[in-house]
């Protein structure tokens, strides 16, 4: 069986590297990537991780491999910004894949091919226990999962080939993480006091000393105490690149009118396949949804849960074999046909008609942006930008980025792209490309940018201020907290409020870890209101917002009978929890310490630079 996985395996990774490299030297020729011919080759090392490189041919296969899933999920096509967030994870996924070998290398894990067949024939992945052509009255029968394999269509279609990757990445994994956590057991004094953390619950009475009443003419840090945080804190200080951009949009605006004529053809789609004419070949001439429509619109076995609820809805009150009427969702209308359903699990075909302009105004709004794009685009003199925006009468907007995170116009819509374009090795002044999404045209100008990274202790020391200020204002009114406090237990924590104009605020029950207005969360106020007597008033209590007097007036105490109910459950839990916790600080902690040189911004600066030649 193993010879069979990996022939068809080789069949099928030459068939990726043909297409990929194809599409590779499609794509540098004609400009699509912005990369000068030679300046990255499928060879180029985009990072090493402790000496061993991760080249560009093997990122962008997994990157593309990523894209193209949430493509199909989304039925559209992804926005730069989107792209942006597919290749960090596909990179970060290659790198931990690259510690994990040496990990294994390093503990001597080995799989045989052995242990892969006896895991095939065993334990099958998740996804084919839920394939409901596995499964015999709702249950997954190994029996017909064992024909499967030996049959030819296990081959025809790659399923022995990709069984096998998933078992080489998988088994020494599992080794690895049970090495790692194995020997976890939770203790029932634990259990017992995690439950009583859950259910313990305390009303309390209290009396704030706001630390924001202080001015900040009161407080005064020296360069050494701020110096001191910095050191001990550099990881936390951290921060994302930044930038100012100047954008310019089209809209493109949509109308009742243009619904309509959507729906209209979506109905006449319909009445086509009700004719006669096979689905298949419609949803491949005619469906909006590119991923889905090459493959006739087949949308394969997937849990209602998948897709967005209209659409959901509608799937799931068909009648198996049925064409649907045109079902509106976010993403324009759908003729729908279902082909099955075994419990949640539905098998369709879709074809999409997405709601767009009519042909009259998608012209007027093409010929604008075509304007911008010629005026604008893609150049490093920026005062190009205002030139557009006078000529064809448009607003730049001045906005804010974040590197990571999408853009957003001052009114609150998402504008794609732009942020990514920012921090891909774009230079102050530069302008991007025409930006082309499904309800505008977007074009952007660096206006600053600040890299991220830690910052100088120069640039981080006002931040270091704000942070410590709050809990070194509140140190400032102990004195006054312990007189009240002092007078609070000689008389009521009300009598002495009121004689001082102080308000006393009363909480609800809450427990350990909820967030109680007034107090905050997971602070020395929220331990005294459970470590206090009933009816005692505290000592002053610093916490970042202020200094805290109060008292304990109610405490409930957790049912030990009720906790013994479950305590098997609970740590059965507990122990998958700790284990899940080891294994995620173990891999934190190797890429923590590993030697990773990334250089991924360097190819893309020097991309843009050679582009730009």
């Amino acid at each position: 069986m193993l010879q069979q996985m990996r022939s068809r395996s080789l069949l099928i990774w030459a068939f990726v590297f043909v297409f990929f490299v194809v599409g590779f030297l499609l794509a540098d020729s004609s400009g699509l990537m912005g990369i000068g011919v030679g300046s990255i080759t499928p060879g180029t090392a985009v990072a090493k991780v402790n000496g061993v490189e991760v080249n560009y041919i093997q990122w962008q296969n997994l990157s593309n491999q990523l894209a193209q899933q949430q493509e199909r999920q989304g039925s559209r096509s992804l926005t730069l910004d989107e792209r942006q967030r597919i290749e960090d994870q596909a990179f970060e996924q290659m790198v931990s894949n690259i510690l994990l070998a040496q990990e294994y290398e390093k503990r001597g894990i080995r799989v045989s091919n052995e242990d892969i067949i006896q895991a095939a024939q065993q334990n099958p992945p998740a996804e084919l226990l839920q394939d409901p052509s596995l499964q015999t009255d709702g249950i997954f029968d190994i029996a017909k999962y064992r024909r499967l394999l030996g049959s030819p269509a296990a081959r025809q279609q790659g399923l022995l080939a990709q069984l096998e990757n998933y078992y080489r990445a998988e088994l020494p994994r599992a080794r690895l993480f049970d090495q790692l956590a194995s020997d976890v057991f939770v203790s029932d004094p634990k259990l017992w006091s995690t439950y009583r953390d859950l259910r313990d619950s305390a009303k309390v009475s209290f009396v704030m000393f706001d630390a924001a009443a202080v001015p900040d003419s009161a407080v005064k840090f020296t360069d050494a105490e701020l110096r001191s945080y910095y050191d001990k804190n550099k990881a936390s200080l951290e921060r994302p690149g930044r930038a100012s951009l100047s954008v310019l949009t089209i809209p493109r605006t949509l109308t009742a009118e243009d619904s309509a004529a959507s729906r209209a053809r979506a109905v006449t789609i319909r009445e086509e396949i009700l004719g006669g004419a096979k689905f298949e070949d419609v949803a491949r001439l005619q469906s909006g949804d590119t991923v889905s429509g090459a493959q006739g619109g087949d949308l394969g076995r997937a849990p209602s849960a998948t897709y967005v609820k209209e659409f959901a809805d509608a799937a799931k009150s068909m009648r198996t074999g049925a064409i649907s009427e045109p079902v509106l969702s976010p993403f324009g209308y759908h003729i729908i046909r279902k082909d099955a359903q075994v419990g949640d699990t539905l098998a369709l075909h879709h074809i999409l008609v997405r709601i767009q302009q009519s042909d009259s105004s998608a012209s007027r709004t093409d010929r604008k942006a075509d304007s911008l794009s010629r005026i604008a685009a893609s150049t490093s003199e920026g005062e190009r930008l205002d030139s557009a925006a006078k000529v064809l009468k448009l607003v730049p907007e001045r906005i804010a980025v974040i590197e990571g995170e999408p853009a957003f116009s001052p009114t609150g819509r998402v504008i794609p792209s732009v942020s990514a374009f920012a921090f891909t090795g774009a230079k102050v002044g530069e302008i991007s490309d025409l930006y082309d999404a499904d309800d505008l045209y977007a074009l952007a100008r660096v206006d600053s940018l600040i890299p991220g990274g830690v910052p100088s202790f120069d640039a981080a020391k006002e931040d270091i201020r704000r942070f410590l200020s709050g809990r070194k204002k509140a140190e400032t009114r102990v004195d006054e907290a312990t007189a009240f406090a002092n007078a609070a237990a000689a008389s009521t924590l009300e009598a002495t409020a009121s004689s001082r104009n102080m308000t006393v605020t009363t909480t609800d029950l809450f427990s350990r870890p909820q967030f109680v207005p007034g107090l905050g969360r997971f602070n020395e106020a929220i331990g005294a209101a459970f470590s206090l007597p009933v009816g005692a008033v505290s000592a002053p209590i610093v916490t970042d917002q202020g200094v805290v007097v109060l008292r304990v007036d109610q405490r409930k105490e957790a049912d030990r009978a009720e906790w013994e109910a479950q305590k098997e459950q609970q740590r059965r839990e507990a122990i998958q929890a700790i284990q899940q916790l080891r294994v995620r600080t173990f891999l934190n902690e190797i890429r923590k310490d590993a030697n990773v040189v990334d250089n991924r911004k360097k190819l893309q600066a020097a991309a843009r630079a050679q582009a730009a030649i």
